[in-house]
Order: C-alpha cells, then sequence, then structure tokens
C-alpha cells in the first residue's frame, strides 16, 4: 500500500539541496566519528571499508589512472585482523601502490587531495582520524625525499596530526629535520608549532621511541625554549608534557629547566606569561611529584598557582 505523503513541494528541495551540498563536501568532511573514544568500541574500528571507500574517492579527484578497484581490494584484503596501526599501514600501502615511487611526486598530489584545514586546536573528536593512513603513508614512504616529505608532514598536521610520520625523518635526517622546525616554531597555525614539540617528544605514545634525543635532551630543548611561552595552551601543554618525558629518563636535566623558567618570570610585571610558565612546570613534573619524588614536589610548591599556595 502506498502511504500519501506529507511532504509539501518546499520540503522536497530543501531535502534535495542538503543533499547535493552533502555531495560537495570533501570526503573527509563526510567522515563521520565519535566525539571520544567509545567503550567496548576498538579505534582500529574506524580504519574500515567505509573509510576505503572515502580515501578512493579524495584520491581519484587527483589521480588521472586511479585504480579504484584495485585499490580498494588491496586496501582491505585481510583488514579485520589487524589491529589500528597496521590497518592504517594496510590502506597506506594501498596508496602508495597507485602512486610513483618517487614521492616527490607523490608529495604534491597526496596534499591536493588533502580537505580542508582544522578550524581549531580543540574538539575535534576523532574524525581526523581519516588521515591516520595518510600520516603510515608518509612516514614510511617520504623520507627518501626530505623537503616533498616534511612538506606533506606540514600540510598534513593542519588537518590530523604529523607526530607519528615526522619520526623517521628525525631518525635519518635529524640535522635538517630540527632546523626546519625550528623555523616552524614562528608558525602562524598553532597546529605546526604544536607538531615541533610533539613530534620530537622522546616517549611519545603510541611512537618509536626517539633514543637519540632520550639520551641528549639537549636536541629538542632549543625548541622548547622557542614554545614555552606560546599563546595556545594547546602548544604549552605539548612542551609540558614533552619536559615529563625528559624527566622520565634524566630527572636532573628536567628538574634544572623546571628551575631555570621558573627563575626567569620570578618577579616579572608580566603575570599572564608568569601563570603560564608556573603551569608549564606543575605540569610536566606531576607525575614524579605523585611518587614522592623530593625535587619534583619543591619545584612544583615553588610553581604553585599564587591564589592556591597555603598562608
Amino acid at each position: 500500500m502506498i502511504h500519501q505523503s506529507n511532504w509539501t513541494e518546499t520540503d522536497y528541495f530543501q531535502r534535495r539541496l542538503v543533499k547535493i551540498n552533502c555531495m560537495k563536501l570533501h570526503p573527509a568532511q563526510r567522515f563521520t566519528a565519535p566525539s571520544t573514544i567509545q567503550r567496548g568500541v576498538p579505534l582500529k574500528e574506524l580504519m574500515d571499508r567505509r573509510l576505503v571507500r572515502l580515501i578512493s574517492e579524495s584520491l581519484s579527484d587527483v589521480l588521472p589512472r586511479f585504480d579504484e578497484k584495485r585499490f580498494k581490494l588491496r586496501a582491505s584484503r585481510g583488514l579485520k585482523n589487524l589491529e589500528l596501526k597496521d590497518r592504517a599501514l594496510n590502506i597506506a600501502n594501498a596508496m602508495a601502490d597507485q602512486f610513483s615511487s618517487d614521492f616527490a611526486e607523490v608529495a604534491p598530489l597526496l596534499i591536493r587531495s588533502f580537505g580542508p584545514t582544522l578550524n581549531a586546536t580543540g574538539d575535534n573528536g576523532l574524525a581526523p582520524f581519516f588521515y591516520f593512513p595518510h600520516a603510515q603513508l608518509i612516514g614510511n614512504y617520504g623520507v627518501s625525499s626530505f623537503e616533498s616529505g616534511m612538506l606533506a608532514n606540514y600540510e598534513l598536521t593542519k588537518r590530523f596530526t604529523a607526530e607519528f610520520s615526522v619520526r623517521p625523518f628525525l631518525v635519518e635526517h635529524r640535522a635538517k629535520s630540527l632546523k626546519l622546525l625550528s623555523q616552524w616554531t614562528q608558525d602562524s597555525n598553532p597546529h605546526v608549532r604544536r607538531l615541533v614539540s610533539e613530534g620530537t617528544r622522546p616517549r611519545l605514545p603510541w611512537a618509536m621511541r626517539l633514543r637519540e634525543f632520550q639520551k641528549d635532551p639537549n636536541l629538542s630543548l632549543p625548541l622548547l625554549e622557542k614554545l614555552k611561552d606560546d599563546s595556545e595552551l594547546y602548544v604549552r601543554r605539548s612542551v609540558a608534557n614533552h619536559l615529563g618525558d625528559i624527566a622520565k629518563d634524566l630527572p636532573g636535566f628536567a628538574f634544572d629547566v623546571c628551575r631555570k623558567w621558573l627563575k626567569e618570570v620570578k618577579g616579572a610585571d608580566d603575570l599572564v606569561r608568569t601563570k603560564n610558565r608556573h603551569w608549564i612546570v606543575r605540569h610536566a613534573l606531576r607525575h614524579p611529584a605523585k611518587k614522592g619524588v623530593s625535587r619534583a614536589v619543591a619545584i612544583r610548591q615553588a610553581a604553585a598557582d599564587p591564589a592556591k599556595r597555603k598562608s
């Protein structure tokens, strides 16, 4: 039985307009994901056939000879049996099959396939994980071409994060990478500035350890010095977490840096800068302080918010 619809002609055209506008959105904008990790739902579930289909759309727009069928078959093969990183890598390998072996030729096309940049530093949910396979592609294939690979990292971090994909560059091209990252500390985009600190963290969660940075924190300290008073909490939190990483391997070094940073703002007229600097120190040393490390406790007390200090 056919039921009479209550839709008006206006309703029909409004819904058609919504559908047309949705079709104009970049595939990354049509990748829906929860705002946070859901209990009982593994993060790896984001790397599914739906994501493969959307990435396929984005690549077909920039690759004239893109083989959609071959890509989908290759990217989806064995996906269910893989964990998060391996799922992303599986899709990345399928992407690589569609490109030239020369990453200098790959990078501009890959960047053209990207959607709009993030407008905010928070509340972006899990949707940016659309680009996790892209990060795997850059990290595994881009190191052979430093300039092109780092340009891809620069553009990626504005949409997701390049904290994982930049690390192979720090291993293979350490001096050049640090020089470029030093320039990025002045970038107008907070995602780029945060990458400088987060990407060089010695013990970044989920990522390969940067052993040389663990042994010698002076490699990354000049970058932290340039970012410690950043205008964005998003960036300053990364600086604090980076310093916290250093404290796990070389606590004395981290404690000395914290004392120095506190001394620099002691008696300063800029109360906002002082407050922010104190917050970084407290956040950086929260773990050793919880363990009762006396020097960490003392430094955190020295960095306490004046309004919360005990009389």
